[in-house]
């Protein structure tokens, strides 16, 4: 995918391509920001324009390497993940990793790596990954991937540069929605609700995400201190992989952002055709303490997204969401 083709990311678009054009890449990148951001896309988008026999400021997209980098199968591009059956990156892929960047490169003038989730190394990988940014093999230029740059190695984060990719806007998405076929009004709200985030945005179009939500405000209709069992069900039904488990944080991250919107007096809430059941949650709750829940959900989801007991934060945070609803807001303010 060339640059031309990526969307709401134009200052760094402009700031690797000048990097290109100059021959200054840096030898370590950290992409950071939230999943479906074009972080991918655009670490793409920067391998195959530096591997492009045309050498311009963006990829040609037809030439040999441009395809074979498309394709995913350029011999001098390296992915760094988890493996099927572990959970983190662990130290024997990082060794593997070191050897392969100091061969010399098959067919383009180096050798790329790309790590995805970086942030899913564990304390010996890392460190030995430290050893490889400290040093880096050859001319290998080495890129990572994370939506939490604080969760990696203050040494990893010092030795590489950051770019940060901010959620896409509405617009961007609903535009690329609309060329896959998506109905336009369906684009349109599904853009909306996505949070910026285009992989969420095509979420949205799978039953199984809707049946989720449903699942989530009923639960969250049902909270009750008095009856705990009502919170313990629902943070053993929600919490999942973590993955899953992110999803469902952004969902409910959602609905406590139009809470507090509506308390505010602002209409333009993202969750528009659940107006009334979130009007619901709106009388329960201040704005003050709208703006607390939306704070307490935000730091669970980056406790898991730093691996915590998934179980264990749900049930700290529904707790804490039952026992703000079950305080009723005192009459004729939202304060």
């Amino acid at each position: 995918m060339p640059f031309a083709e990526i969307l709401g990311h134009d200052h760094v678009i402009d700031m690797l391509r000048r990097s290109l054009l100059a021959g200054r890449l840096a030898h370590a990148y950290i992409f950071e920001g939230p999943a479906g951001t074009g972080r991918r896309k655009t670490a793409i988008a920067m391998i195959q324009t530096l591997f492009c026999r045309e050498k311009r400021s963006d990829a040609c997209g037809i030439c040999s390497a441009c395809r074979k980098v498309a394709a995913g199968n350029h011999a001098d591009i390296h992915l760094l993940a988890p493996l099927p059956d572990k959970k983190d990156i662990v130290i024997d892929q990082i060794r593997e990793l070191q050897y392969l960047l100091s061969l010399r490169p098959y067919e383009a003038e180096r050798k790329v790596c790309l790590v995805e989730p970086a942030d899913r190394m564990n304390t010996s990988s890392a460190n030995s990954f430290l050893k490889t940014l400290e040093e880096p093999p050859g001319n290998a230029l080495i890129v990572l991937l994370t939506e939490n740059a604080d969760s990696l190695l203050p040494t990893i984060r010092s030795r590489c540069q950051l770019v940060r990719f901010a959620p896409l806007a509405s617009e961007h998405i609903a535009s690329i929605l609309l060329k896959t076929g998506v109905d336009e009004v369906v684009a349109s709200v599904n853009a909306e609700m996505s949070g910026g985030s285009m992989t969420r945005a095509m979420l949205l179009e799978n039953d199984g995400v809707m049946e989720q939500r449903e699942l989530l405000l009923g639960y969250m209709e049902k909270f009750d201190l008095n009856r705990i069992k009502t919170i313990f069900d629902a943070s053993e039904k929600l919490s999942g992989t973590r993955e899953d488990s992110l999803a469902i944080l952004d969902t409910l991250l959602s609905f406590m952002r139009d809470v507090v919107l509506m308390l505010a007096g602002d209409e333009g809430i993202t969750n528009s055709n659940l107006r009334g059941r979130l009007a619901g949650f709106s009388r329960k709750i201040t704005l003050d303490r709208g703006v607390e829940l939306a704070e307490e959900i935000a730091r669970t989801r980056a406790f898991v997204l730093n691996n915590a007991n998934v179980k264990l934060a749900f049930d700290a945070l529904f707790i804490k969401i039952a026992g703000a609803f079950a305080s009723p807001p005192p009459l004729g303010g939202h304060t």
